[in-house]
């Protein structure tokens, strides 16, 4: 009996251990994620809105996953660049001007994605610097 009482609590340490355990990637995720929301406090909200929601008819709203997800390779020089062209989002035409973010590196930008593509319903994974460096060599 007394074996059976040391070993169960030994035994759910352990499976408590395994189950807590994340991979090297999903770490890296959430580290780009928690860095990336403080970059989007500081840089986005005032815009877009502390859950995504957009600002009327001046900043569009940030959980059209599908917009999100067709112009991935698009966000990071949205965001370094600025954006003019007219966008539609949930079917409503945008055109403002977003200001750009030139100050904001490569890395900063990928953390900025990383939280936008992972929040207000969006779920889209990572977003590594590697990807964010070669979609800004591609800005028109």
């Amino acid at each position: 009996m007394r074996r059976l009482l040391i070993s169960i609590p030994i035994l759910f340490t352990f499976i408590m251990m395994i189950y807590s355990c994340q991979n090297a990637d999903q770490v890296k995720k959430d580290m780009y994620y928690v860095s990336g929301r403080d970059y989007y406090i500081k840089y986005c909200q005032n815009c877009h809105g502390a859950k995504g929601e957009g600002l009327g008819a001046l900043a569009p709203p940030l959980t059209d996953t599908v917009f999100l997800k067709e112009n991935r390779n698009k966000l990071a020089c949205y965001i370094k660049n600025g954006m003019s062209e007219e966008i539609t989002i949930h079917g409503k035409k945008y055109q403002e001007k977003m200001p750009d973010f030139q100050t904001l590196g490569n890395i900063d930008i990928a953390k900025i994605v990383v939280y936008i593509t992972n929040s207000f319903g969006n779920n889209q994974g990572m977003y590594p610097l590697e990807q964010a460096n070669e979609d800004l060599k591609k800005c028109k």
